[in-house]
């Protein structure tokens, strides 16, 4: 999901004050000139800056677990380390390994025609890129890219999201430790903010939210070609295959949907599963629940809705269903905290179009069962929709596993388990169309953050003067003949 920002003069002052575009865009400048004064950072030199921000991290680890439970009224403190910190250590280590691979010029084939010369590629830090920030997973989303733009030798200026404002204190603590201003800036504040921040002319924008949002934000970088990458989200589905036992099935998609209460872009949205198999899913959910969380939504291991307006929301859309028909089968007796903003997971049977449940990503533990009468009509059903970020198969059938890989889009797919292909260090992660587009995990990332720059090199032999006019002589003929043969 989405937010909008305040900003700081500088990420080591306590208090964030608001800045207004052109105070923005003077912080803008300054990292753009600290950048043309040490425009390619050497290899130890990106290496010292993660080891530094990997030590910032694990330093503050225990304040951005206390932050964000802050924030959400209870956040499960290892919803945070699992998903928040861990994957950005890892992330940092696997960067070091390989980032002298990653910085090396690729050499390429200059082919007969243009040879004798070399050809390489060469990768160029952008200069400063900017980074918007949702409220669901803050640290991840804010030092998850942070690591391959600095892999890559570049600048970032981050916006916060308004609706996590301890733990934009305790991410500015952090980075205040390990970096200066005109190298890593924090941004906060509201709507206007990030909409003053997405116009500024950064060499790439990056930003984390819903597909509503990340439409407004690429026509505003639009205006200054700022080049984009969009992580968004959409309605990521479960098929559950007529193979696949419904006791192995829910094991496999049920943690996916219970982290974070299920404020995840890639959380299963709905699931698709045989007609006959529809109440024992609802009973294997039901006993999966209780052995997760004893206490139901006492438990410290379940994470609250992040505030009231996301709570209500989600209220909203849950009984906007059951009054257009569905029937609503809570995974546990007591499923509503209103005062503390909490909610156990809601499986709905007899979900329609019709229903808000069914149109808008939920982001949140509601969780709507489609039923199907053969697996032709379950993929019929994913092609006729946008193409979602995330997509879930649950079917030790290999034929079907190709099958639903080849005739479905998605930004990415984990067959028998959920989310968990976002964590995979060396592959990309991003979306497709309403879903988003671009990557920026791994190397995909360094490239996405890196000017890919083709170099040709000729010695003191110039061939190419064999083709300049006046055309039509004898070594035009025959270089034609020969190039444009069948």
């Amino acid at each position: 999901m989405s937010e909008q920002p305040h900003v700081t003069d500088s990420v080591a002052q306590e208090e964030s004050p608001h800045f207004h575009p052109g105070q923005m865009n003077a912080l803008l400048e300054r990292q753009r000139q600290a950048y043309l004064n040490a425009p390619m950072p050497s290899l130890e030199e990106r290496k010292a800056k993660l080891e530094t921000l990997k030590a910032a991290l694990l330093s503050h680890k225990d304040a951005l677990c206390d932050a964000l439970s802050q924030d959400f009224g209870h956040r499960a403190k290892y919803d945070t380390l699992l998903s928040d910190v861990m994957p950005c250590v890892g992330n940092i280590d696997y960067t070091i390994k390989r980032l002298g691979n990653w910085m090396k010029p690729s050499r390429r084939s200059p082919g007969l025609l243009l040879s004798p010369a070399s050809v390489t590629v060469h990768y160029q830090p952008l200069g400063v890129v900017g980074i918007l920030v949702p409220w669901n997973f803050p640290v991840m989303l804010s030092i998850g890219p942070l690591i391959t733009v600095l892999a890559a030798g570049n600048r970032a200026m981050i916006k916060l999201s308004e609706f996590t404002p301890a733990t934009n204190q305790a991410i500015r603590a952090l980075l205040a430790e390990a970096f200066d201003d005109d190298e890593v800036a924090i941004i906060e504040g509201e709507a206007d903010a990030a909409a003053a921040f997405s116009a500024l002319p950064f060499d790439h924008l990056l930003f984390t939210g819903s597909t509503a949002v990340g439409k407004h934000v690429m026509r505003a970088a639009a205006d200054n070609l700022t080049p984009v990458t969009l992580e968004l989200g959409g309605k990521s589905p479960t098929i559950i295959g007529p193979d696949m036992d419904i006791d192995t099935a829910v094991e496999r998609m049920i943690w996916g949907k219970c982290l974070n209460a299920g404020q995840i872009c890639t959380s299963p949205d709905y699931v698709l599963l045989p007609r006959h198999k529809m109440d024992a899913f609802v009973e294997a959910y039901r006993k999966r629940f209780a052995r997760f969380y004893p206490k139901g939504l006492a438990s410290d291991d379940y994470t609250s809705v992040v505030n009231p307006r996301q709570y209500q929301r989600l209220t909203d859309t849950l009984e906007d269903a059951v009054a257009k028909g569905a029937v609503a089968l809570p995974a546990t007796e007591t499923y509503r905290d209103d005062e503390r903003h909490r909610l156990a997971t809601v499986l709905l049977a007899g979900v329609n179009d019709e229903m808000r449940v069914m149109q808008e990503e939920i982001f949140g533990p509601l969780l709507p069962l489609v039923p199907y009468d053969s697996i032709d009509e379950a993929i019929a059903y994913i092609q006729a929709r946008p193409r979602p970020l995330a997509l879930y198969l649950m079917s030790f059938d290999e034929a079907l596993q190709e099958r639903v890989l080849v005739e479905t889009h998605a930004g990415g797919v984990s067959i028998n388990d959920t989310v968990l292909h976002v964590a995979a260090e060396d592959a990309p992660f991003g979306g497709i169309g309403p879903s988003g587009m671009g990557h920026y995990h791994g190397h995909e990332g360094f490239l996405t953050f890196s000017k890919a720059k083709t170099v040709l090199k000729r010695g003191k032999f110039n061939s190419a003067k064999f083709v300049h006019p006046p055309y039509g002589n004898a070594i035009h003929k025959l270089m034609l003949k020969f190039f444009l043969r069948n």
